[in-house]
């Protein structure tokens, strides 16, 4: 009878670690094919929440709090999240440029919101509209 409980436990276990594994993957997947929307703000950069240091002059990105936080992988320690470092491609009135991901945006209140660099903000629009509606952005 224990026998049968220890194997039966055993078994378990098994399946439901495989179903764990199982979903897990596509959610990843699904995050990083997936086209997002939302407005694209700008940022004068500094030590962003990946831990490194950036200048008006890079072509990076703050991406919301939301999508940062809830990103496949984040840990409490922000520095460690798979987020950071990642480039994406980033597409408004007609224009496409690629900025990396340096750091979380907590005034973003969008998930698909962007808070750009100076330099790529420019290269989209002249920085004295502020903000763009309708960004479209995907990871490449």
């Amino acid at each position: 009878m224990f026998a049968k409980l220890t194997q039966l436990a055993a078994t378990t276990v098994a399946v439901l670690a495989m179903s764990m594994t199982a979903s897990a993957a596509p959610a990843t997947t699904q995050t990083l094919a997936r086209r997002n929307v939302g407005d694209a703000t700008f940022f004068h950069p500094g030590l962003g929440a990946c831990g490194f240091f950036n200048t008006n002059a890079n072509m990076i990105t703050a991406v919301s709090a939301s999508f940062f936080d809830n990103f496949s992988g984040a840990t409490p320690n922000p520095n460690l999240n798979p987020i950071c470092g990642r480039p994406i491609s980033v597409s408004a009135k007609g224009k496409t440029i690629i900025v990396t991901v340096v750091d979380r945006c907590a005034g973003c209140p969008g998930a698909g919101d962007l808070d750009l660099s100076p330099a790529a903000f420019d290269q989209l629009a002249d920085p004295s509209v502020g903000r763009i509606h309708g960004v479209q952005w995907s990871f490449i």
